[in-house]
């Protein structure tokens, strides 16, 4: 048989009034789903720096306009040519302090070209003497411009075709999903080269490349999300009341549909960024005089062999780039969508 259990009668005696009302007080505090978003991307370090980073390098990108003008971009300087990176305070670091390894032994290239004292180049000069920070500052300048040209096309023409196509369906879907199936047939590559017969090589023709097909990714995200939202409660009973497809859109599926918005933008940016340094590359995107991270490369390989520095200084950089916006980009995905978090 089972044991007897002695349960006092005390067990039994109600709560008093105050640890009744204790037990169903709410222990945190009532946060909104914007202060929950921020404390779950606070807690994502690697985001949390991703973003301190590229602020930096906006700052520094755009900052630096009124210093550095199209002219001293261009304008070279012979007699400082192929120049290593000389950077104050660092006398005893191979590398840093102007000196170059020829012959096996390390030689001071500045003194050999009768570099005035005083005058450095952090990150050295190229080969026709031109500061390569300077170049590097300006080529990593439009590559956020194109960052922001293509993240300005998906908020428009991807969001907007995007919730048309959702919102309509029928028909109407039908025909605008078959033409975003042709525009990503193409390859963005066969795009660009096909703008050089009317367009020189150039920012336009990537602003334009990219506006033809960088959207469609958003649009069928947003298209299958707006299906999805269209049928909810809250949409229908707008309808119910005669509110405007317009103002349903504007107040009901664009704050839904902000996570999606922001998430695809960051994964967005990176990807505009690697095609225009990959167009500069291969020589149909932006072309010298004018310089971007894709030039630098380009320009940098040519004397990987004997002048790496030139090559490493803004692939670093674009490294940089490319991994910061994914890294934010997954703290962003996390952040909004928590059951992405492993």
């Amino acid at each position: 048989m089972a044991e007897k259990l002695n349960i006092s009668p005390d067990a039994f005696e109600p709560l008093s009034k105050d640890e009744a009302q204790s037990a169903e007080n709410i222990a945190g505090p009532s946060l909104s789903f914007g202060q929950n978003v921020w404390i779950r991307f606070k807690q994502r370090k690697s985001a949390v720096i991703s973003a301190i980073v590229i602020i930096i390098m906006l700052v520094i990108s755009f900052g630096s306009t009124p210093f550095i003008n199209q002219s001293s971009l261009v304008k070279s300087y012979p007699q400082y040519a192929n120049l290593p990176a000389k950077v104050p305070g660092c006398d005893a670091i191979n590398g840093l302090n102007g000196k170059i390894k020829q012959n096996g032994e390390w030689v001071d290239a500045y003194a050999n070209a009768h570099v005035p004292e005083g005058k450095y180049f952090l990150a050295g000069t190229d080969y026709l003497g031109r500061s390569l920070g300077q170049r590097i500052i300006y080529g990593t300048k439009i590559s956020m411009i194109v960052a922001l040209v293509a993240t300005l096309f998906d908020l428009t023409i991807g969001v907007i075709y995007g919730i048309i196509s959702g919102w309509k369906g029928g028909g109407v879907d039908n025909v605008m999903q078959r033409i975003i199936e042709i525009i990503s047939s193409v390859p963005n590559l066969i795009i660009a080269v096909l703008l050089l017969v009317v367009l020189k090589p150039g920012l336009e023709s990537i602003i334009i490349a990219i506006a033809i097909s960088s959207w469609t990714t958003m649009a069928r995200q947003i298209r299958a999300e707006t299906l999805s939202l269209k049928n909810e409660e809250y949409v229908l009973a707008a309808r119910s009341l005669g509110e405007s497809t317009g103002k349903i859109a504007w107040k009901h599926l664009v704050p839904n549909l902000s996570s999606i918005i922001i998430i695809q933008t960051m994964y967005t940016i990176p990807s505009a960024i690697f095609f225009e340094a990959f167009l500069s590359f291969i020589g149909i995107g932006i072309s010298a005089p004018q310089t971007s991270l894709g030039v630098l490369l380009n320009e940098g390989q040519k004397n990987f062999q004997f002048l790496p520095y030139q090559m490493w200084y803004p692939a670093i950089v674009l490294c940089i780039l490319m991994i910061a916006f994914n890294l934010l980009g997954d703290g962003l995905r996390d952040a909004f969508d928590p059951r992405t978090q492993k």
